[in-house]
């Protein structure tokens, strides 16, 4: 008989059995791609399933570790959007990195399809876990998975990027998050996500409140504020679609959507607004909007661009949590969704561009856009999602976030997005004036690129401009979240 916690055991089992699917048919590479994209298919629909039953709050106890110490998956509407997010792009990525894999000759593909379910199956742990000690156990997972994706070439190079990538995440997970999760375990005798947050209906004085933040706010080193950000830049060694997935979806988004958690069901929106943490913490984030916006474009290297463009993203939702407003709050989560998918969309064209022609630097592509028009285009529709033009899904966070920041009494925020979106153009839209206006010195592609790594790309830059005229639906899905969620924790406090 289905039910919601087989539906919720399906999200981990699914991705792993993927894994194992893969891991036998190495040696036969159609099955094995089939394989993928089947446990692929299978995760979607069921977590559309999920998406369905969020409101009802099912629970799935995994195991007990200890008295008062539980593995326990609970669904709730933030956790089931971000694993539709995450289970719905990993079809898209699968399809190319099919392409991809096989444009370039890359070695070890097995290997990098197993590692990608697991990381998967992390992600999913990540979404719809019931309590910190959850969480931090699954995001973990992702961090090991992923490891031997960053240094799947084997060079010196991938070895050295993977080194910073570890040791970075490792080092903030367990030398800062790990001793948060223990203190607020201490200070509350649970760990449990909660309507409200726990430390408010805890009565946590600002002080501590104000030191746990901060452990939590660079303990998840995954979110990149800076100055802990040095590992996803690093971390570009990786193949494109690694760097499609898994960092512009599945681990930044993990690191992210686990702030936004922390926020809403630990501290509570009414709590953080009394924390005296938040507002330095703040600042930080609108300083790490900027500044990696400013070092993004002092890149000529297409991904390490798009890497620095993506720190300067994932600090929208670090600070949409510190301004503890509902509306800021809802921009944050509405961010993780809409930048995504844009993301995706540039770096899967980044990779496109590089199994054509080879090249890696902007200043090498004048003229491209005549060759793979449709791959411009769609890098162009992605581009300006992320800096927000409307009718494209990257303006709706955007928006939420200014008038958030308004309500919330730190006008001055704004300057930061503005100055955000103005730098987003210089350094995001130099590549489609390159690619269409400026004339090709020379014959550009080595190779037709395969349809596997174009038609992606241009699906979701569709999925951005359908994703606009969506909001309707998923702010009535998302807004009740932190709407209750202040209304718990005022009654608290």
């Amino acid at each position: 008989m289905w039910t919601p916690e087989l539906s919720l055991a399906l999200a981990l089992v699914l991705p792993a059995l993927g894994g194992v699917f893969v891991a036998l048919l190495g040696s036969r590479p159609n099955l094995r791609e089939a394989a993928t994209l089947i446990a692929a298919v299978l995760l979607a629909f069921n977590v559309a399933y999920l998406v369905e039953i969020a409101q009802g709050h099912p629970t799935l106890d995994l195991a007990t570790l200890a008295p008062g110490l539980h593995l326990v998956f609970k669904l709730e509407p933030l956790g089931a959007i971000f694993a539709a997010v995450a289970s719905g792009l990993w079809i898209v990525n699968s399809l190319y990195s099919i392409g991809y894999m096989r444009g370039n000759n890359e070695k070890n593909q097995t290997r990098f399809y197993v590692c990608f379910c697991i990381a998967i199956a992390g992600a999913m742990g990540v979404a719809l876990s019931g309590n910190l000690l959850t969480m931090f156990l699954f995001y973990e997972v992702l961090t090991l998975s992923t490891y031997p994706l960053v240094t799947h070439k084997g060079d010196a190079k991938a070895k050295r990027g993977g080194a910073i990538y570890l040791s970075i995440l490792l080092g903030t997970s367990i030398g800062l998050l790990l001793p948060a999760v223990i203190a607020t375990h201490f200070l509350a005798g649970s760990t449990d996500f909660v309507a409200g947050g726990l430390l408010a209906i805890n009565e946590i004085t600002p002080a501590i409140s104000s030191v746990l933040l901060v452990l939590f706010a660079f303990g998840i080193g995954k979110a990149a504020l800076m100055p802990v950000h040095p590992w996803l830049p690093n971390a570009m060694v990786a193949p494109t679609p690694v760097s499609a997935l898994l960092h512009a979806v599945a681990v930044v988004k993990a690191g992210v959507f686990a702030m936004l958690k922390v926020g809403t069901y630990i501290f509570g929106p009414a709590l953080i607004a009394i924390t005296p943490a938040a507002d330095a913490l703040a600042w930080i984030a609108g300083i790490s909007i900027v500044l990696a916006s400013v070092v993004a474009m002092t890149k000529d290297n297409l991904k390490a661009r798009l890497a620095f463009s993506t720190v300067s993203q994932l600090s929208y939702v670090t600070l949409g949590v510190m301004l503890g407003s509902p509306l800021a709050m809802l921009g944050g989560a509405l961010q993780i969704v809409m930048h995504a998918w844009g993301k995706i969309t540039l770096f899967m064209s980044a990779g496109a561009i590089y199994t054509a022609t080879g090249k890696t630097e902007i200043s090498q592509m004048d003229g491209l856009g005549r060759y793979m028009p449709w791959l411009f285009i769609a890098y162009t529709v992605g581009a300006l999602s992320i800096i927000g033009l409307p009718p494209l899904g990257g303006s709706w966070p955007k928006l939420f976030l200014l008038q958030g920041a308004w309500e919330s009494g730190h006008g001055w925020l704004m300057v930061a997005l503005i100055a955000s979106s103005i730098l987003n153009v210089a350094y995001l839209l130099p590549l489609s004036a390159r690619g269409f206006f400026s004339p090709p010195a020379e014959a550009k592609l080595k190779k037709q690129p395969p349809m596997l790594v174009i038609l992606p790309p241009v699906i979701t830059a569709a999925g951005v401009v359908v994703l606009f005229f969506l909001i309707g639906p998923l702010r009535d899905y998302l807004a009740p979240v932190f709407l209750s969620s202040t209304l718990a924790a005022e009654a608290a406090l």
